[in-house]
Formats: structure tokens, C-alpha cells, sequence
């Protein structure tokens, strides 16, 4: 494991299937919660707090404030866990609204327009080279990607390859009317949002883009939403798009690929029987 320097009252705490956790004290006496993992990607934890400063700047939801990062760990604002209470699931939702309502200057990297910037996804990388409309980033640095990480290393049957790479040609006539790019979290399941004492939302682990808005609504309903009226709150501040219901599988087909690569099992004929649907 790797800590900050001068690193005291270390204490081992649940983090998670990829990364080891801490509870420390910095040099300074500032409490934090600190992740390591020895063979992380160059730049994995300067990505994801420059994501979670992203995140938090429109002011409308609250991400952990960034302490220290090196090359193998994070530091970051120390938040006591609590349960997230019905009001805080309303303010969740109608934050969340305001965060995308913030927007992107394109779909894809949020820091600027350089070549080479990937999101994560557990072990996997995928890029986020800017495009210039959302069918065209959903395609191309999402789907096909996917699809031949599938192929190659056997997690879909060539029939469900098929199937995502006819869903990705069929992108202009299913993802409904254009948006402009919203501020995403990316990798927003339910274990990525977090109550505090107060019973009130944070947002943890994101895998921060320009993207569509319903990538990341569609994700917190596949593994369980959070209770309350998440969903509701979020439609008070910026309604979706007619037809939004029928789109929630289109977007949740990303991280049922991500899982089936990951994980296999289940996920597998989740991802072939989601991207079947799809297909035409």
C-alpha cells in the first residue's frame, strides 16, 4: 500500500473490490479517507479528482474535497457515513438535475481537447477523445470499444457482438432528440452515492464525461436505486425527453457490457439480451 507522507492513526477500512481504504490522519492532523492500490493506471487518481472537482463546481451536489493525490493514492475529505434520508434523496435527485443542467464543452473529456484521455471502469479504459454529437461518442468511444474487448477476449458470443455493433450503427434513430453535453458522473450506480450522518447526498467514484444525461439516470436504476423520490425531483428541475422510457435499456446496455467483461456470468446474457433488443 501506498499513504500520504507522515500518515498517522492508519486504520483499514471497506473500499471496495479494486482498491484498499484508510482512514488516516495527514501530517497536518486533517482526518481523510485515503484509497491505494499498487498498480494503479498513470493518472487513474489525478482523473478522478479533477472529476470530483468538476462535479462539485455548479454547487448543486457534494463531492468529497480533494486533499492530496500521488500516482498510487487519493486523499480525500474524510465524510461520516450515514444513511441517505428521504429528504436527501429528493435533494439528491434535484442536484443531480442541476449538475448536468451545467453542461459540457463536448461529449467526452471535460478538461480540454487533448487525444489520448480515457474514462474508467474497473480495469477497463476507454476513450474519451472528444466528438462532436452524442450518437458519434455513444458508438464509437463506447460501444464498439466494448465490443471488440468482448470479442477478443470471448465475453459475448460473436451473435451478441453482432448485436452491439448493429446497436451502435443504429445510434442516430435511437437515442432520441439532440441535447447539449451534460456535466456526467459516469459511473453513477447506487454504491457511488453516499449518505452522510445527516441523511444528505455525496457523490463518490465517478468516472467523470460529457455525455448524455440519461447515461447516468439509467445506471442508478439498474442495481437498485436509492430510495425516495430521486427520480421525481430530478424531473421537477430538468424533464427528460419524450420517449426517455423507452431509452433507459439503450443506456443501460454500457455498463451491463462493462460487467459482462469484468465479471461474466449473468452479465453475459444480460448484455447479448439487452443489445438483442436493440439491434432491429
Amino acid at each position: 500500500m501506498s499513504l500520504p507522507p507522515g500518515a498517522t492513526e492508519v486504520r483499514r477500512i471497506g473500499g471496495g473490490d479494486i482498491n484498499e481504504a484508510f482512514r488516516v490522519k495527514l501530517a497536518d492532523g486533517t482526518e481523510a479517507f485515503v484509497k491505494t492500490r499498487a498498480d494503479a493506471s498513470p493518472g487513474e487518481y489525478s482523473a478522478e479528482a479533477a472529476g470530483l472537482q468538476w462535479l462539485a463546481e455548479p454547487g448543486a451536489v457534494r463531492t468529497p474535497g480533494v486533499l492530496e493525490v500521488g500516482e498510487d493514492y487519493l486523499a480525500l475529505q474524510w465524510v461520516e457515513h450515514g444513511r441517505l434520508e428521504p429528504a436527501g434523496a429528493s435533494e439528491l435527485g434535484r442536484g443531480l438535475a442541476r449538475t448536468h443542467l451545467a453542461g459540457a464543452a463536448h461529449f467526452g473529456e471535460f478538461r480540454g481537447r487533448g487525444a489520448g484521455a480515457e474514462s474508467g471502469f474497473g480495469s477497463l479504459r476507454l476513450p474519451n477523445d472528444p466528438t462532436d454529437d452524442w450518437p458519434t461518442f455513444y458508438g464509437e468511444r463506447r460501444l464498439l470499444p466494448l465490443a471488440r474487448l468482448a470479442r477478443e477476449r470471448g465475453a459475448l458470443t460473436s451473435a451478441g457482438v453482432a448485436a452491439v455493433e448493429r446497436v451502435s450503427e443504429r445510434l442516430d434513430e435511437l437515442v432520441g432528440p439532440p441535447e447539449p453535453p451534460s456535466r456526467l458522473h459516469g459511473d453513477l450506480w447506487q454504491g457511488n452515492v453516499m449518505g452522510d450522518a445527516d441523511g444528505r447526498p455525496w457523490l463518490i467514484d465517478p468516472s467523470a464525461y460529457g455525455g448524455h444525461r440519461e447515461i447516468d439516470l439509467a445506471m442508478l436504476r439498474l442495481f437498485g436505486a436509492p430510495g425516495g423520490n430521486v427520480f421525481d425531483a430530478y424531473e421537477e428541475v430538468a424533464p427528460r425527453a419524450a420517449g426517455w422510457e423507452d431509452r433507459v435499456g439503450l443506456y443501460q446496455l454500457l455498463p451491463l457490457l462493462v460487467h459482462a467483461l469484468l465479471f461474466g456470468g449473468s452479465y453475459r446474457d444480460a448484455a447479448e439480451r439487452m443489445a438483442q433488443r436493440y439491434a432491429g
